[in-house]
């Protein structure tokens, strides 16, 4: 693509519930084609993208409904199978590389439209390190939440909730003057989730304390502890933990959460997970007496992954829900043998101006050069189809993509 001239199309997104999030801000389509005059850049008129139509026509994009003219189209999450373009090539979150059973005909028709996908998620720095993805702002609007859900479920403070502010901005300033009641918090993880995680605790002045002091001690201020994995899980035989043995083995490791149950008021969790890691702590841990957690946001989002009562998802307007500890059944979210649970898979909509800049920040960074490359190692590793067709990294998805059969 070095040396013809590039059409990007950015698609509206059509998936339901539907995304308001962009690929490119109006500003980085203006930097693009500024310094990129061999680039034009055409933008899908939408009704609900958090930067309005209105906002790319003042800065020069041009709007249109057809976008048959463009090489290469970007969205954010799958694109319905009746809005596919054949033969052109996009880039979005697939979310098929693990033959997940919803985008299975997607998938199918992406074959038979002769269409080239490249997955964000597959796209990765030399190191193995994903390159995008909206992890920081799911963490911010987590930790919120699940400060929010245990002010709502005891009274003592009140937020609002995040996608009424305009931007990350107005959030920040939502935050001064606030004082919170003693209150412990315990997060796990260490990736971009928990890095969103921490910059809450960081803006509401919740003091750090490390875990063997945090297990031990009450504080007559908020505070927070972070457990990472190396802090969570230890290998059996030796209770060491190794990073590579660890993601190899999983079931070789004992966790160690359960000791933050009995002195944590709310968990935000932001801890990598898959069905071979021991989950944080099991239904029966939850119907003890000592089990203090009143509400846990979870970020992570695997239903019935690590934390068991994830009951599935709740929405940006209505997140929360209870879940009884003894029944093991839904409840309103504040019932008082309930855990309050903050489930949902989109937290990053709730700051899409910000996310959507973020995002286009390090797709323009990382990524574009890249795309205008004629062979380009970084895209190949990320190019699930081409021109209809599974390219070879990814041949072991042929029976799922097909329909025709099971893959191991």
């Amino acid at each position: 693509m070095a040396d013809q001239y590039l059409h990007i199309g950015l698609i509206r997104e059509e998936k339901v519930p539907q995304d308001n999030r962009v690929a490119f801000t109006p500003l980085q389509c203006q930097w693009i084609m500024t310094h990129y005059p061999h680039v034009s850049i055409t933008v899908q008129p939408s009704p609900h993208r958090c930067f309005k139509d209105e906002e790319y026509a003042a800065v020069g994009i041009k709007l249109s409904e057809n976008l048959s003219h463009c090489n290469i189209l970007l969205g954010i999450k799958e694109v319905p199978v009746e809005k596919l373009l054949p033969g052109k090539t996009y880039l979005f979150f697939s979310h098929t590389k693990k033959q997940q059973p919803q985008n299975q005909a997607m998938l199918h028709a992406i074959l038979e439209k002769n269409i080239t996908l490249i997955d964000y998620e597959c796209l990765v720095h030399e190191d193995g390190q994903r390159i995008l993805g909206f992890g920081f702002f799911a963490g911010v609007v987590g930790a919120h939440n699940g400060l929010l859900e245990y002010g709502r479920r005891t009274g003592l403070f009140n937020f609002k909730r995040v996608h009424e502010c305009h931007d990350f901005q107005e959030l920040i300033t939502h935050y001064f003057g606030v004082k919170l009641p003693p209150l412990k918090i315990v997060a796990t993880g260490s990736g971009r989730v928990t890095a969103g995680i921490l910059e809450v605790m960081g803006l509401l002045g919740i003091k750090y304390i490390p875990p063997e002091e945090y297990l031990i001690n009450n504080y007559a201020y908020p505070v927070y502890t972070q457990l990472k994995a190396g802090e969570l899980y230890l290998r059996k035989t030796d209770k060491t933990y190794s990073r590579e043995d660890f993601h190899a083995n999983p079931g070789a490791y004992d966790c160690k959460f359960l000791p933050y149950v009995t002195c944590s008021d709310i968990l935000v969790n932001g801890i990598y997970w898959d069905k071979n890691i021991e989950r944080l702590f099991e239904w029966e841990d939850l119907a003890k007496d000592n089990f203090r957690i009143k509400v846990i946001a979870d970020v992570t989002d695997d239903k019935n992954g690590s934390i068991p009562c994830n009951l599935g998802d709740g929405t940006i307007t209505s997140p929360s829900y209870g879940v009884n500890r003894y029944t093991r059944e839904k409840t309103d979210p504040y019932h008082e043998d309930a855990v309050t649970m903050m489930c949902v898979g989109n937290l990053p909509n709730e700051l899409p101006r910000d996310a959507s800049q973020f995002f286009g920040d390090h797709l323009m960074k990382y990524v574009f050069d890249e795309l205008m490359q004629d062979s380009s190692e970084m895209i190949e590793k990320a190019t699930i189809t081409r021109n209809g067709s599974l390219t070879k990294r990814y041949a072991h998805l042929q029976a799922y993509a097909t329909g025709t059969g099971s893959n191991p």
